[in-house]
């Protein structure tokens, strides 16, 4: 008995190869945030905590899990473990009895801080090979993300 595959490399199948880039990119990014003490997801978390704190926009737990496109359950326990690190406290929410507003405390923002650039850097090592095709690229993983929301 055979298996059907429908490419006839692993490297034709741009899943496949899309599974590996993130995995690359991710090692990377793990290894950079080291230093930090903080997780790959943490760190988003904590950055995108920080992108709507800066804005002045109300973040609740449930916003930050559609914007940052992770778990909700998941969110909850790696907001819980951040505040935990006195990284982030949550506050009543003004107008919804039943949410929490996430804010980054100062120890928070230090953190974070410290790991956006060692973050960035990665970033910027990673998608070298792009050159001038970076903001097309870009356009491109846009389309990938705004074509599959569920």
């Amino acid at each position: 008995m055979t298996i059907k595959f429908s490419h006839d490399r692993p490297e034709q199948s741009m899943g496949f190869v899309f599974w590996q880039i993130t995995n690359l990119w991710q090692r990377k990014i793990v290894q950079a945030l080291e230093p930090t003490g903080l997780t790959h997801v943490q760190f988003v978390l904590l950055a995108a905590i920080g992108w709507h704190n800066q804005q002045k926009e109300v973040v609740t737990q449930a916003l930050l899990a559609r914007f940052a496109k992770t778990d909700v359950m998941m969110t909850s326990k790696v907001a819980r473990t951040l505040e935990q690190k006195g990284l982030l406290r949550r506050e009543e929410h003004k107008t919804d009895t039943r949410a929490f507003s996430l804010v980054l405390t100062a120890q928070g923002i230090k953190k974070l801080n410290q790991a956006m650039p060692l973050v960035v850097d990665v970033d910027k090592k990673f998608f070298k090979v792009l050159k001038g095709q970076r903001t097309d690229f870009m356009e491109r993983m846009l389309e990938i993300m705004t074509g599959n929301q569920e």
